[in-house]
């Protein structure tokens, strides 16, 4: 008895996680750009850069930036979930992008949905094993699969608006490339 109730139980709370996140991602695809554009937060983007660049094209000396480094520079767990929260924006963003050039932009949606998939599945190991208390060794490499993650999401989305509209690209880049100023630039928009 008590196993099928767990079960339900599991059951019913996937279901409803999967209602939850399809109903607010086409909240945020029936936004306007302005919209999106307002709803970024502010995520450091020279670590992201640092960091992202780093793991994606590794140097010679493949030691590179220090964990603690990389955790002050993104701003903490803090910083973490606003990438997250972005990389919802930046595809709706790409989503937005169909209007204009429907085939590239369903490709870099596609694609950005699996970059996001990658840093959620990141930040889920992150917050499990700092709650845990486990593998405490890994946590820096989840780390970095997760600014990478967003580091290649935004990259898509900038390469994306730089092909299919060159008048919303310089606001998009400003933004994504100074997110100290985020705050200030999406209110101006």
């Amino acid at each position: 008895m008590m196993p099928a109730l767990v079960l339900c139980i599991v059951i019913v709370a996937l279901v409803g996680r999967f209602c939850y996140r399809n109903i607010a991602a086409n909240r945020l695809y029936s936004c306007d750009w302005n919209d999106l554009f307002k709803k970024l937060e502010a995520v450091p983007k020279l670590a992201v850069a640092q960091v992202g660049d780093e793991y994606l094209n590794p140097p010679q000396n493949q030691i590179g930036t220090e964990p603690m480094d990389i955790w002050f520079g993104l701003g903490g767990m803090e910083g973490i979930r606003r990438m997250h929260r972005n990389a919802h924006i930046l595809i709706a963003l790409a989503a937005y992008a169909e209007r204009w050039n429907f085939t590239e932009s369903v490709i870099v949606r596609e694609r950005m949905r699996r970059d996001a998939l990658q840093l959620r599945r990141a930040i889920f190991q992150i917050t499990m094993r700092r709650l845990l208390h486990i593998g405490q060794l890994r946590i820096p490499f989840h780390l970095q699969e997760s600014v990478a993650a967003y580091h290649l999401m935004t990259k898509r989305l900038l390469m994306l608006y730089q092909n299919s509209h060159a008048g919303l690209h310089p606001r998009l880049a400003q933004v994504l490339s100074d997110g100290n100023s985020l705050r200030v630039a999406s209110h101006a928009v």
